[in-house]
This record gives C-alpha cells, structure tokens and sequence, in this order.
C-alpha cells in the first residue's frame, strides 16, 4: 500500500476536492482504504478507477444514488440506464432553454408576457397617435385579457388589429382614452358613449372586441376584471365604459351586467 496515494493526491488526480471524495466514501460509492503502517490511507489504481468513474457519471448528470449500481451492471443495463439519464438531460436542457428564452423576453417587459402579435400591435400604437400612458393602458388590458380568457386571445388580437386599420375607430379609441382626465359628470362622456355604441352596432367585426372575450366559465367575472381595469383611477372612463355597455344592452348584445358580476 506504500505505492499508493493519500486522498489529496487521489482528489487532484480525479479531478474533485478531497470534500467530494470522503462524500462519495460516505455514500458508499468508493470504498475507504486501509491505514497503512503509517496510519495513511492510500489509494492505489483500483481506487483511483472507481473514484474516475463515479466522478465521470457524476459529471455526466447521473443521480449519485444511481452510480454504485450502475458502475456494476451488465452491458444491457449500463446502456439502459444512460439512455434514460439522457433522456432527462434532454428535458432538463429543454427547461433551461425555456427559462433562457423567458429572461431575454423580460428585457422587453412586454415581451415577457405577451405574445409576438401583441407586442407589435403596442409598438403600431404610438404611430397612431396614442401616448405612452395610452400604450401603457393598453398593455395591462392585453396581459389580463390573455390570463383571463386565452382561448379567446388570438382572435382578439385578429378584431383590434383589423380595426387599428379603421380611423374612425383609432379616432374613438383616442377619444376614449382622454377621458381619463375628465371629470365623471362631464356632459361629453355620454355623447362619446353614444358615439362609440353606434360605431359598433354599424360595424359587426370590431364589436367582437367587446362580445369576444366573454370566456365560457365564470364569463362575468373575467369580463368585468378586464372590461373594468383601472376604474378606481378613472372615474370618468369607469362611467363611459358603463354607459356604452348599456347602449349595446339595449340594442340587444349580450353584455354581462352589473347583477352578474
């Protein structure tokens, strides 16, 4: 055993700490050597084989409960089980990817929870005239609407996008977002209301914007969550919003109501 190595020799060799190797001799997956004369432990070619393998399989992402049975399969078994440990390997890279892709998204904020589609309908948004806040707004609306109601959310995006191209309609959008700074009573409010019902019982397509994202369970709720976001900061636009919905209900579109909520 004089020829053999001590453990710090034996670590450096393999490649790991001595902290790793009295590890791996506390799992049992290399066994500890006797003392020598000396009172040294030393480990000769044997040792230094088993502690390589166990620190290559290790490496290699196999669990450490799964290596002492490993090293002393067959063939078959061997093969089996690395085929499995790369298989996992795999998922795990396919995870790692995904949570490497979701942090560059969250470089772009909207990026991170939106969709391609609806980040370039934002980014369309300022060259229409609407303002950061306006953009802004429109952002939390679109994350809401995706969360609440996401089998509805493509086809959403199809009806604002379609009627982005439509000027009467950016006109009244932008209209709509001024009245944020109104006061709730301002005669205005009910004339743009009117105004905006009316643009919508004559065009059937962008009143899908509306009737779209009436999800199929707990429809109320969800519409209201997204139909009414922001309301406490607006009173104005709150009533506006209100007052269009009860145009549309007495033309006969189903809207949920207040009762309903």
């Amino acid at each position: 055993m004089r020829n053999g190595v001590t453990i710090g020799q034996a670590a450096a060799f393999a490649g790991v700490t001595v902290k790793t190797v009295r590890h791996y001799h506390k799992l049992g997956l290399v066994e500890e050597p006797e003392r020598d004369s000396s009172g040294y432990r030393r480990y000769g070619s044997a040792d230094l084989l088993r502690l390589v393998q166990v620190r290559t399989l290790a490496g290699a992402g196999v669990p450490l409960a799964e290596i002492g049975p490993l090293i002393d399969a067959d063939a078959d078994v061997f093969a089996n089980a690395i085929a499995d440990v790369e298989r996992q390997l795999t998922e795990r890279i396919e995870e790692l990817t995904a949570r490497r892709d979701t942090l560059h998204r969250i470089a772009d904020g909207n990026r991170a929870l939106l969709p391609d589609r609806a980040v370039a309908l934002l980014e369309r948004m300022p060259s229409l005239g609407f303002t950061a806040d306006e953009v802004a707004a429109a952002r939390e609306s679109l994350v809401l609407a995706k969360a609440l109601v996401p089998e509805g959310f493509d086809d959403y995006l199809t009806h604002v996008e379609h009627a982005l191209q439509d000027t009467r309609f950016v006109a009244l959008s932008k209209r709509a977002a001024e009245t944020a700074t109104w006061a709730p009573d301002d005669p205005r409010i009910d004339e743009l209301a009117t105004a905006i019902a009316d643009h919508y019982l004559a065009n059937p397509a962008h009143l899908k914007i509306v009737t779209g994202l009436q999800a199929r369970n707990e429809a109320a709720t969800r519409y209201k969550l997204i139909a009414h976001h922001g309301e406490e900061q607006a009173p104005a636009s709150a009533q506006l919003v209100a007052l269009v919905e009860t145009k549309l209900r007495s033309a006969g579109i189903h809207i949920p109501g207040p009762d309903s909520y």
